[in-house]
């Protein structure tokens, strides 16, 4: 059955017309204890849906809508080790990556954990012996800066954990990254580096793809000019599972740390690709964060729906985009450590579930991936949180709020959080006509002008924002706060009977590329339409 067709959902949509004329500022004023009957935690975070426009008989509606779905079955064969990514034939095992338990995963009978066991120790001790001073240039010189060059997963997961955790780094052991094909990237970074004190980490499981491809080669041409040959095999190191490739590039099979195909791009930070992390930190905080993600999946598997986190989140998101129409969602981390956040759930949730046919090969007749946007508090508040509150279409919000800070500068962080949930509130409440008048009546203002301004004032309210609250940024709180954002995108996918773990979507415009390129580095022309065409030309003409 299509979504579109679910008794469910038509049962849900029936139902959320009669509080479109209540509004939350109703329900709150009506139910003292809507936060305590609308909250709950799990692995060290506070879920706060009570500033959704729902009820109870909206939940039993949700929950009942990810029943008929199938969604329990859907959840339970990802951590059987079933194919369920369908259009490659692959298994769904990011979860093997954080197993801390004893249990083993099976893929085609044979358990996993055994070779994830392997790589884990692998890099623990390379991780180790680079902090340790132990592993060294070519030259015996300490290693002071790390490259990591991917893109994608291979990037974005890596560089948002590294930010996040720079209260547990080294200031005498600095991590970068390098992703953008724009030699401007790699230019930049290694300008002020010393070749003797770098190490390179090259994230490509391939090991073909092309933009991270280029810029290692321009990293090992920066090498060798200054440090010669013998400097690739020393400092450089490859994550990939094309041993072949890796070889001809010049790195040695000691220093390649594997992965595997049920190991999406996007889910692979908890794989081998966060060896830049555990350098950065330190393996034993590298597991900290396994281990808050690790305690949010059992807790994913075996809650009920009514009181599962991640279930609620994904539900939630099928109630704003499928049965109120929002397209967008806002995220918003009130942390400067959190800041790339959004950036990697841009990748997590759009190109999982940014897909126009079912598993079936069926054409959705209903939105599925929303756009997924924000920046961090307060910054955002100066920026695009004026559609928030006045735009003409609600977005729905997420807050992410860090209620103690590794950084204490006088009183800031309680003005950070003040903000988080002042917004909430506003966003929540919003402003009669008549509470405006009154506060340009005590401003003083002209009865003239009040009600000339009065219009411009209102805030409609009603707009519905999720809090998720952690005592602080660590490597667990994180760990644990990245698997909920991981499973509710898998949960909106479920429902709608989509593939979230392909990604065919990326592939056309990167063949269309490898086809111009030779026309624009050459005499090569072949057939275009008369756009492209005329622009390959203007850049033969040099702008």
């Amino acid at each position: 059955m299509l979504f579109s067709s679910s008794p469910a959902l038509a049962a849900l949509r029936s139902y959320a017309t009669t509080l479109d004329t209540t509004s939350l500022r109703v329900l709150f004023a009506n139910d003292p204890e809507r936060f305590r009957r609308f909250s709950l935690e799990a692995a060290g975070l506070l879920f706060d849906y009570s500033k959704c426009r729902v009820d109870a008989e909206t939940m039993r509606l949700l929950c009942t809508l990810a029943e008929e779905r199938g969604l329990r079955e859907r959840i339970d064969a990802m951590f059987r080790g079933e194919r369920i990514n369908t259009t490659e034939q692959r298994s769904v095992l990011h979860t093997a990556l954080r197993n801390r338990s004893s249990e083993p995963v099976l893929v085609d009978g044979s358990d996993v954990m055994p070779a994830v066991g392997r790589v884990l120790e692998a890099m623990r001790e390379f991780s180790e012996r680079v902090r340790s001073g132990e592993h060294a240039g070519v030259t015996g010189e300490r290693i002071t800066d790390v490259v990591n060059i991917g893109i994608g997963g291979s990037d974005l997961g890596p560089a948002m954990v590294c930010q996040a955790l720079q209260p547990y780094t080294r200031s005498d052991l600095r991590v970068h990254f390098v992703s953008n094909v724009d030699g401007a990237d790699i230019a930049t970074t290694l300008a002020p580096l010393d070749p003797a004190r770098t190490l390179f980490i090259i994230a490509s499981k391939t090991f073909t793809t092309q933009e991270t491809m280029a810029n290692a080669r321009a990293a090992r041409r920066w090498l060798v000019r200054s440090a010669g040959e013998g400097a690739v095999a020393q400092q450089m190191v490859a994550l990939s599972t094309n041993h072949a490739a890796v070889a001809a590039f010049g790195i040695e099979q000691e220093r390649t740390f594997e992965f595997w195909d049920w190991v999406g791009g996007r889910y692979s930070l908890w794989s081998a690709i966060g060896l830049s992390i555990a350098v950065a930190v330190g393996f034993d905080r590298f597991e900290e964060l396994l281990d808050g993600a690790h305690e949010l999946d059992a807790h994913f598997r075996s809650a009920p729906f009514e009181r599962n986190v991640p279930v609620l989140l994904g539900l939630l998101r099928i109630l704003s985009v499928n049965v109120h129409g929002a397209q967008a969602v806002a995220v918003l981390p009130y942390s400067q450590q959190l800041r790339r956040l959004p950036a990697w759930l841009q990748q997590l949730d759009m190109e999982s579930n940014g897909k126009r046919v079912t598993l079936a090969g069926e054409s959705v007749d209903w939105q599925t991936g929303p756009v997924i946007f924000g920046e961090p508090g307060t910054n955002g508040q100066h920026s695009f949180h004026q559609l928030l509150h006045q735009g003409a279409t609600p977005i729905p919000c997420d807050f992410i709020v860090p209620m103690r800070s590794a950084y204490a500068v006088d009183d800031q962080h309680a003005m950070l959080v003040a903000n988080a949930l002042a917004q909430a509130e506003a966003l929540m409440r919003g402003r009669t006509a008549e509470e405006a008048r009154a506060a340009m009546e005590q401003e003083g203002r002209a009865s003239e002008e009040i009600e000339r301004l009065v219009p411009h004032r209102v805030f409609p309210g009603n707009r519905p924002s999720i809090t998720i609250a952690m005592e602080q940024v660590t490597p667990r709180s994180l760990g644990a706060l990245l698997a909920l954002y991981e499973h509710a995108t898998f949960v909106q996918g479920a429902i709608w009977g989509i593939n979230s773990f392909d990604q065919w979507g990326v592939e056309l415009g990167k063949q269309l590329a490898g086809a111009i390129l030779p026309e624009l580095t050459g005499d090569t022309r072949t057939h275009h339409d008369s756009s492209t065409a005329g622009l390959i030309e203007r850049y033969h003409r040099g702008g």
